[in-house]
């Protein structure tokens, strides 16, 4: 079954196992994920992987879209560089589509901000304060947050942050929902029985 596309933001220095179970399930469950990078020039990842976009964010339509994933990386706190991706985070979150940002992506939303009103986490909250953005009252301390059309996770919860970016999309709901989650994040082998069913 064909579930539509999610859009994969990939940049010089991404975090590469921030993302591994969320587009692997996505894939696996009938979305196509295409990489979108600021050109469709190769980008190195923080892992050395190259990675060839498949389009450039200038030609990102919010309409093709039902997600829009965004990783850490060392360039969200080295510069502007990235800024274009918060600026299409907005554009996207205007538009009612999702958005999930992870580790130092959530500083750039928060730069642009997008967090200052909403439910949100990251590594941790003075990571996000240095930002100077005014959504401190709104961080919370968790491995993961859905606001809306928002989810943030911080660095270490690959697995969580895959957990809620499914709920939101319907990929897997209630009790597999919960047993994916107990799976991979704590290896437990009766999730597998639940997950299969």
């Amino acid at each position: 079954m064909t579930r539509g596309t999610v859009h994969l933001a990939v940049y010089d220095t991404y975090a590469d196992w921030e993302t591994g179970h969320t587009t692997a399930h996505l894939a696996q469950n009938g979305f196509t994920v295409k990489t979108v990078g600021l050109t469709t020039h190769l980008v190195t990842t923080m892992g050395g992987v190259r990675i060839q976009p498949d389009l450039a964010l200038a030609d990102l339509d919010p309409a093709d879209s039902e997600l829009l994933i965004l990783t850490g990386a060392t360039l969200w706190d080295t510069g502007d560089v990235l800024s274009p991706f918060a600026t299409k985070a907005r554009t996207f979150l205007d538009a009612g589509v999702p958005v999930a940002a992870i580790c130092g992506a959530t500083a750039g939303l928060a730069r642009e901000g997008l967090l200052d009103d909403r439910a949100h986490t990251s590594a941790v909250s003075f990571y996000l304060a240095a930002t100077g953005y005014k959504g401190g009252d709104h961080y919370v301390d968790t491995d993961a947050v859905t606001d809306g059309d928002l989810i943030t996770a911080g660095p270490t919860e690959p697995v969580a942050f895959a957990r809620e970016v499914f709920a939101r999309l319907g990929v897997y709901e209630g009790e597999k929902l919960d047993a994916w989650y107990r799976l991979f994040h704590d290896s437990d082998p009766a999730a597998f029985e639940v997950l299969n069913a």
